[in-house]
């Protein structure tokens, strides 16, 4: 009985992570705005996609680019772009509401400590909550 019940809960804690990250996902979404790829014109963007070789490559807006060239000025090296475009969207999304620091200081921590792994995690949470605010917001 007790194999169940870790089964279900690990299932539960699963698809409750699945349905935040969705939310999450469909929040950054919102943010994000096409830009076109390189070498392509602004005329080239509306439409369907052209038949041939597609990117993978994220497409970010000129803000959300200078908030990435901010993080690494900072010395801060995310383990991925989208991930450090989620924790700044948290940051953004939690001034929004109108979090108070402590609030968002308490949701970014974790964040930015497993993403980055870095050991002086309290600088690196300050720096992330600081460039959010500033360029990305």
């Amino acid at each position: 009985m007790a194999g169940i019940t870790v089964v279900l809960a690990s299932s539960a804690a699963w698809l409750t992570g699945c349905a935040f990250s969705d939310d999450m996902m469909a929040s950054m979404g919102s943010q994000m705005e096409t830009t076109p790829a390189h070498g392509q014109s602004e005329a080239h963007q509306p439409g369907p996609p052209h038949a041939g070789p597609q990117s993978n490559a994220l497409v970010v807006t000129p803000r959300q680019r200078s908030y990435l060239d901010a993080l690494r000025a900072a010395g801060l090296h995310p383990s991925s772009d989208l991930n450090a475009l989620s924790i700044g969207s948290y940051v953004c999304q939690a001034r929004a509401a109108k979090q108070p620091d402590q609030a968002v200081w308490d949701f970014v921590a974790p964040l930015v400590r497993n993403d980055l792994h870095d050991p002086d995690a309290h600088l690196a949470t300050a720096d992330y909550i600081r460039i959010a605010t500033d360029r990305l917001c």
